[in-house]
């Protein structure tokens, strides 16, 4: 199959809710995906906490307080309005009803639910400590079942295929860009072939993976931003990234995130001794917005000299913690960390980018038949720092919306033709696998040191001259290599991690998730 109303790049809860919409509408959608495994799927597999529902205490207006709020008061109003409001009603038609995702329950069988940092109300619906993973799979499950919707695993998109860059007929450089599909690579056939669509949504995730710590999968190298921005999209607060406070620090291990719902359920921020610290940084405290917690730790380790700060949650009832949290519990134990005994060994990571490809409400970018939907794109409903929790609730509210708009919109985009596109060439070179390496221990220390938590304005210009000389080196060998998941993924990363330092280089307020020291 070469063509379709729709192609969805990716599968978490952005794409998923995006194709089953479409496709209940009447759409004939292909979805494409990296793996359907829940657990190298998608950045929706990898989150913890919970997502926001509507509790009995709760109301539209007081939830977009708290997220303008923790948006540093730069938030769309409109995007903060459709979440608030419409959020919840599909979180329960779509995940509750529909998916039977099976959240906790009391003892009465009315929903759990808790409170996260920045939130002033309990609002946070959850499934254990694997929220992401059980939406992740109830998704994957429905969209496997649908008739209207074809997914092709294993396969990995190129580029977004342009009217006037791939298309055969010169005179197409005059009308206007349009974007016709993607040339994917299907890794199991060893080929690139082009997918023709009326409409293209990325729903591509997060990018996390260009730093050097970071708790996102290893497919979040920003891979839908970099191909947006190839193709001439518009990205805007690319500066804002958000770094989770609490990273499982340990030498064996990688940066498991470590839940916010942990503070939320009363765990402690100490240091060494028990102490503990984040009321000097914040009237808070451990419940702050999460860069103001990122920093107070990394201020704390710097006074200090010490390599990690700790979460404590151990005055708690044991068998309370290991219910609640069973695979936090489990993944610590494996470390030799028992979180109902021990203070767990905490560090700041790279963890969710409040910025990416500029949207409307309907998830369109300002290029004609290409929306983008969750981590990858920008709403504004996050402005300068995500509030904890809200980025599966705006993945499926877009995912919706995008769909909708895109069925409204079925007849005006004819589905191009395969003729018109030029054929994707072949290249044969074998890249070293060293080089690859290499390549990405550079941009992980690079954006880390000086795209990362606190930038100034000669870090920034540092990490400029050195990702511009890299992403020559590196589209030098792209142009002449056989086309691996590796090579593309590499390309997109430097291409990612440079539109982040330029952001950051050009705004010069310290505001969220992007701190200047000078």
């Amino acid at each position: 199959m070469d063509k379709c109303d729709l192609l969805v790049i990716g599968i978490g809860a952005g794409g998923g809710a995006c194709a089953l919409r479409a496709a209940d509408l009447g759409m004939q959608v292909i979805v494409i995906t990296s793996s359907l495994q829940s657990d190298k799927g998608s950045n929706t597999s990898w989150a913890q906490g919970g997502i926001i529902y509507r509790s009995p205490d709760d109301s539209p207006e007081l939830l977009a307080k708290d997220v303008h709020e923790a948006g540093v008061g730069i938030s769309n109003p409109a995007a903060v309005a459709l979440l608030s409001t419409r959020g919840p009603d599909l979180v329960r038609e779509l995940l509750i009803e529909r998916c039977q995702v099976p959240f906790d329950r009391t003892k009465d069988g009315e929903l759990d639910f808790t409170e996260e940092a920045a939130h002033s109300r309990a609002r946070i619906i959850h499934v254990e400590d694997a929220t992401g993973r059980s939406i992740a799979q109830h998704l994957v499950r429905a969209v496997k079942d649908h008739p209207n919707i074809t997914v092709i695993e294993r396969a990995v998109a190129v580029d977004l295929i342009m009217r006037g860059h791939h298309t055969v007929d010169p005179r197409d450089v005059y009308r206007r860009p349009r974007c016709l599909g993607a040339y994917i690579l299907e890794r199991d056939h060893d080929r690139v072939r082009p997918i023709m669509a009326r409409e293209t949504v990325l729903a591509t995730g997060g990018l996390g993976q260009i730093y050097l710590h970071t708790t996102n999968p290893r497919s979040a190298r920003g891979d839908g931003l970099a191909m947006a921005y190839r193709a001439g999209a518009r990205v805007i607060n690319l500066e804002y990234v958000q770094f989770h406070p609490t990273a499982l620090y340990h030498r064996l291990a990688p940066r498991f995130l470590l839940s916010e719902s942990l503070r939320g359920e009363g765990a402690r921020l100490v240091t060494r001794d028990g102490t503990p610290f984040m009321q000097k940084y914040h009237k808070l405290g451990d419940l702050a917005p999460r860069d103001v917690v990122a920093r107070g730790i990394q201020e704390e380790m710097m006074e200090t000299g010490e390599d990690c700060m700790y979460l404590d949650i151990t005055d708690h009832d044991p068998d309370w913690i290991r219910a609640r949290f069973p695979l936090i519990y489990q993944t610590c134990k494996s470390y030799g960390i028992d979180i109902t005994k021990d203070r767990v060994p905490v560090v700041p990571a790279a963890h969710y980018a409040c910025g990416g490809v500029a949207v409307d409400l309907e998830g369109r970018t300002n290029l004609t038949g290409l929306r983008a939907v969750g981590e990858v794109s920008c709403t504004g409903v996050h402005g300068a720092n995500r509030l904890a929790s809200t980025s599966l609730l705006e993945a499926i509210t877009w995912g919706y919306t995008a769909a909708e708009g895109a069925a409204r919109d079925l007849h005006e985009n004819p589905i191009p033709d395969i003729e018109t596109v030029e054929p994707w060439q072949m290249e044969s070179e074998e890249v070293d696998p060293t080089l690859i390496q290499q390549d990405w221990a550079t941009i992980k220390m690079t954006m880390w040191n000086y795209v990362g938590l606190v930038r100034t304005r000669k870090r920034l210009n540092r990490a400029l001259k050195i990702l511009r000389e890299l992403q020559f080196e590196i589209e030098s060998f792209y142009r002449r290599a056989k086309p691996t998941e590796q090579v593309i993924g590499l390309r997109n990363g430097v291409q990612t991690a440079l539109a982040i330092t330029h952001s950051a280089y050009r705004n010069r307020v310290s505001r969220g998730g992007h701190y200047r020291l000078d």
